[in-house]
């Protein structure tokens, strides 16, 4: 039976790509570090997903094992796999690269010549791109070679809301319906594997910056909005009159710089800044403003969410008013519990405002974006308030 391995068994592992990989007819091999989770993957050999939307349903998910991923035992579950995915976050792929390094040495040293595909499933750009670079730090030149010739890093961008519902097994997963995985087709060696709900884009590009100028964006503006103001929940946030028209204002800012960039349809583009709202409203989830804001560091950088569609936008002369809100927003968010945040705070109160950002977001001191954001920044609260 052909073997698929999901680096990460934490609920996107398994609410999202696990569970596509498992109904294609894969055994799914969850690697993880969380001792608990895979003893329990091991005695059960399935888990449910609560699909939790206007209609829930149920998903049994089979044919599945775990291994440690620091333990010897994973390099036999690499050598013997088609396809390895990850939801590791993007901060812990340079962290699994030694482990995939090695796997695929050992494939090499027993003339393995089955193809292998690797596909980072995070939020992050290129991130297969950044961990096939990871990966290549610990090979020799030979090893190198059979990398090029026989193991693909297909890009992809993935879209599902996998809010962290306690239940009472440790496996079981709530999530929306609706789901999105583009997979760049192109960057597949050998035989592209047949996944039922895998994508197939050309376009990678434009997938990707869509995803993380509109879900992603809207999200977390959505959640430090709905923090300002004391709300728990992002369907508490968007569900507030006030805090909905900011986000889809800024939402649409987002799309201005898509449209003009990627050539999309603008009335497409609006019917889906609605649909991904739609999202944000599901009673079901009842999704956290803290885990959507977490690590604002990461939001912040030049790359994510909050800073690359507004510098888009802005490099189209689109007004980015709602945009700068959002910013603003995130630099006021304060949660104790999360280690990026301190920091953030932390640093704001060593350099100030505009130092911070440029520092974080890799901008000129000089540029009149920090400007903006310091005003938007003093302005946010009693904005959002009133």
């Amino acid at each position: 039976m052909k073997k698929a391995i999901q680096f990460g068994a934490g609920n996107i592992g398994r609410g999202f790509i696990g569970a596509l990989l498992s109904k294609a007819g894969y055994h799914v091999v969850f690697a993880d570090v969380n001792r608990e989770i895979i003893n329990k993957i091991n005695e059960d050999k399935s888990y449910t997903i609560h699909v939790m939307d206007v209609e829930c349903s149920e998903e049994r998910i089979e044919n599945i094992s775990g291994v440690l991923s620091i333990e010897d035992s994973i390099f036999n579950e690499i050598k013997t796999a088609e396809i390895i995915t990850t939801a590791v976050g993007p901060a812990v792929l340079p962290k699994i690269a030694q482990t995939l390094a090695k796997g695929i040495r050992l494939r090499k040293e027993e003339k393995m010549e089955s193809y292998l595909n690797i596909i980072a499933c995070e939020n992050a750009i290129n991130a297969s791109s950044q961990l096939k670079e990871e990966v290549k730090k610990y090979l020799n030149e030979e090893e190198l070679k059979y990398l090029e010739k026989f193991v693909g890093f297909p890009n992809c961008s993935v879209d599902r809301i996998v809010p962290p519902v306690k239940s009472e097994n440790i496996l079981d997963v709530v999530v929306e319906r609706f789901y999105e995985w583009n997979v760049e087709e192109a960057a597949f060696k050998g035989e592209i594997p047949k996944i039922d709900g895998m994508n197939l884009a050309n376009n990678l590009m434009a997938y990707i910056e869509r995803k993380l100028f509109t879900l992603n964006t809207g999200h977390a503006i959505t959640a430090y909005f709905g923090y300002l103001k004391g709300l728990s929940t992002i369907d508490e946030s968007i569900n507030d009159e006030k805090i909905y028209n900011f986000v889809r204002k800024a939402m649409i800012e987002s799309g201005k710089g898509l449209i003009t960039k990627h050539n999309f349809n603008e009335e497409e583009h609006l019917k889906y800044i609605d649909k991904i709202i739609g999202r944000f409203k599901n009673p079901y989830l009842r999704d956290d403003v803290s885990r959507v804001g977490r690590e604002p560091l990461r939001k912040l950088n030049e790359n994510d969410r909050l800073i690359k569609p507004l510098m888009t936008a802005r490099g189209f002369n689109i007004d980015t008013d709602n945009l700068l809100l959002g910013v603003g927003a995130a630099l006021h968010y304060n949660n104790k519990e999360d280690k990026q945040s301190v920091e953030l705070q932390e640093l704001i109160k060593e350099k100030g405002i505009k130092n911070t950002l440029a520092e974080i977001a890799k901008l000129p001191n000089n540029n009149d974006i920090l400007d903006r954001v310091e005003y938007y920044y003093n302005k946010v609260e009693s904005i959002i308030a009133n």
